[in-house]
């Protein structure tokens, strides 16, 4: 049994790390949130000590450290822009860090934190959980094997990806591009992790689209070409998907072929930190791909009217 931490515990995605540190037969010990509403902690680790204040969190990890019982992992769901700061909190305390993604916010924060994994000899994991999911693992092997019997082959691919949220998106820290990087690396970075993962390395990256609740563009590697939507306006979900009283609509597209990856989505984190557990998990270096594309869309200029353009586009336009 391991000895996690956890950091940012009340969010939306905390109960997943919980469940998956249970599930896997490890041990929450401490957590730590600015807000107290994490009654949830009762349904997995109802003993585990809990603190609001990131100093009295400190002293309490170094305090249990000097009595023997050491923190193996310090689990990280804080806000994006917090995450470098967190990791380094964990690897200077001798634990390993498995942090949400985006792992951080730009290229350059990845390079500062190797030298912390070196420094200290502990090593960083992200939650990259699609590449996890058996639809993906399928298609990278269909990929692969189109790859292998044409190796100039490339896939047209269309990502389109909503999920609806309310006003308070843009109040809390989700809402601020310097604490969150934006819609692109707030509900996309995992996508575009994927896309390099299977697809090869990026050639073009575009921006054709960039407003506070929606975006879109192109990428190009190797091997796709990908028009990219991605958006948290509940008014741009198709009517049909709407008639059907749901709020959230995935599509992954190529060559024309739908990829069905809808379902499996809540059992990835156990899946994930069973990687980890193993030995397996998604180090430093692989998030920077992913990291890489968010940093420059976020900070690219927008180009209109390319050919290649989303055509979800057009209905976000004909709305002003």
């Amino acid at each position: 049994m391991k000895n996690f931490a956890m950091i940012g515990a009340a969010g939306y995605i905390a109960p997943r790390h919980m469940k998956a540190i249970k599930e896997t037969g490890n041990h929450l010990v401490a957590a730590l949130d600015k807000n107290d509403s994490v009654g949830i902690i009762d349904s997995f680790f109802p003993e585990a000590d809990f603190f609001t204040e990131y100093e009295r969190f400190d002293r309490h990890i170094d305090l249990l450290k000097r009595k023997g019982t050491k923190i193996d992992y310090v689990s990280i769901a804080s806000p994006n822009y917090l995450h470098d700061s967190h990791i380094r909190f964990a690897l200077r305390h001798g634990a390993h860090a498995i942090c949400e993604k985006p792992l951080v916010l730009n290229p350059y924060n990845i390079d500062a934190l190797a030298l912390v994994e070196a420094e200290t000899g502990q090593k960083i994991f992200n939650i990259l959980q699609l590449r996890l999911h058996p639809s993906i693992i399928q298609l990278k092997k269909d990929v692969a094997a189109a790859i292998k019997a044409d190796p100039n082959k490339v896939f047209d691919v269309d990502l389109t990806y909503l999920t609806s949220r309310g006003h308070w998106y843009f109040t809390s820290w989700k809402g601020y591009d310097d604490k969150s990087g934006g819609i692109a690396t707030n509900i996309g970075v995992h996508f575009y992790d994927m896309l390099g993962w299977i697809f090869g390395d990026l050639k073009e990256n575009t921006s054709h689209l960039k407003q506070r609740d929606v975006g879109a563009g192109y990428l190009e590697f190797k091997h796709a070409r990908v028009r990219w939507f991605l958006s948290v306006n509940y008014d741009y979900i198709p009517d049909d998907i709407k008639a059907t009283g749901m709020r959230t609509f995935r599509s992954i597209t190529v060559d024309g072929k739908e990829v069905e990856f809808s379902g499996g989505f809540t059992d990835l984190h156990t899946a994930s930190y069973q990687h980890i557990l193993e030995g397996e998990g998604f180090s430093l270096e692989e998030a920077r791909k992913s990291i890489e594309i968010v940093s420059s869309i976020r900070n690219q200029n927008i180009v209109t009217g390319a050919s290649n353009t989303h055509p979800f586009v057009a209905k976000v336009l004909a709305n002003g």
